[in-house]
């Protein structure tokens, strides 16, 4: 379960706590996954993950995602993952964090894509096999590996999509590469079967998802965050170190933009290209959801820092 003892430096009183978990509470809001009891089991952590990367003495992110969508129209990234990694990304960058990007070969054009979207097409992107790609990691002082919606190993070993289908031949195991240490490990996901999920109980996934007891994913994070959408757990947790970190603050606030977010997604689905992961098609959603629902998202995360700051 996530922990309970926090560390007060960085802004972290009670109040900017409280702060932080109610912006958790506005990305945990079920998008109909039925994922309402995981949320409840993974409440805490956003709080958790973003203490762990405001209080660390020298960062540098190595992040994780694409998602393949083989029967997509046209088979592709899907649209959720990429969008909250290149934010991420921004976000690090605008603060001095040096980061990189490792996804499949398939995924590498979506990913390439969100990144120039974001401005943050310096970002390295690895797309080899997990061995070269841990090596490239442990040379460049990688401190803290973060997976958002990457789908990860269910129990038989084989990742499987929201419908169950094994998709080994179109994923890379990354999970390898997550786990790989000596980094610290944070997941963002939002239907059981990505990489992080296996911090939960399974049978928990299992009774709440569709196909759940085969689609469940095994890999542990030591933060998981669970969202309605995995995008809004990118929303958060830059959110959440706006709210830790005063210095941190209107860079990061300026990431969690409207036009930043429309940028990144229609570079994705023009360049790369993407689908949406849900319908399977070549639009610019996210999980069948229309672009106004993320930016309203944005919108009352950004309000709430505006009504909080000086906590």
């Amino acid at each position: 379960m996530p922990p309970t003892g926090r560390r007060r430096d960085h802004g972290q009183t009670q109040d900017t706590n409280r702060l932080v978990d109610e912006i958790e509470r506005l990305i945990q809001i079920d998008v109909g996954r039925r994922v309402t009891a995981l949320f409840e089991a993974a409440r805490g952590w956003l709080r958790s993950a973003a203490s762990a990367l405001a209080t660390a003495p020298s960062v540098r992110v190595g992040l994780i995602t694409g998602f393949y969508v083989p029967l997509g129209s046209p088979p592709a990234a899907e649209t959720d993952g990429p969008v909250g990694a290149a934010l991420l990304a921004k976000g690090f960058a605008e603060v001095g964090i040096p980061c990189r990007l490792a996804t499949d070969e398939l995924c590498r054009s979506a990913c390439a894509a969100a990144l120039a979207g974001a401005g943050a097409e310096v970002v390295p992107v690895d797309a080899t096999d997990p061995a070269a790609t841990i090596a490239a990691w442990r040379r460049c002082g990688i401190t803290h590996a973060i997976s958002i919606e990457r789908c990860g190993r269910s129990a038989d070993g084989a990742p499987r999509n929201m419908r169950g289908l094994d998709i080994s031949s179109y994923t890379a195991p990354l999970d390898e590469l997550f786990t790989a240490g000596p980094w610290e490990t944070i997941a963002i996901g939002d239907g059981g079967n990505e990489i992080g999920m296996g911090s939960l109980p399974r049978e928990l996934i299992a009774q709440h998802v569709d196909h759940g007891q085969i689609i469940a994913c095994t890999t542990p994070a030591r933060h998981l965050i669970v969202a309605g959408v995995s995008n809004w757990g990118a929303y958060g947790l830059l959110g959440a170190l706006a709210a830790f970190r005063a210095d941190w603050r209107e860079p990061l606030l300026a990431c969690l933009d409207e036009k930043l977010d429309l940028a990144i997604l229609e570079a994705m689905v023009h360049d790369g290209p993407a689908v949406d992961g849900v319908s399977r098609l070549r639009t610019m959603t996210v999980d069948n959801l229309g672009l106004p629902v993320h930016h309203n998202k944005l919108r009352e995360i950004s309000a709430l820092l505006e009504a909080g700051h000086g906590v």
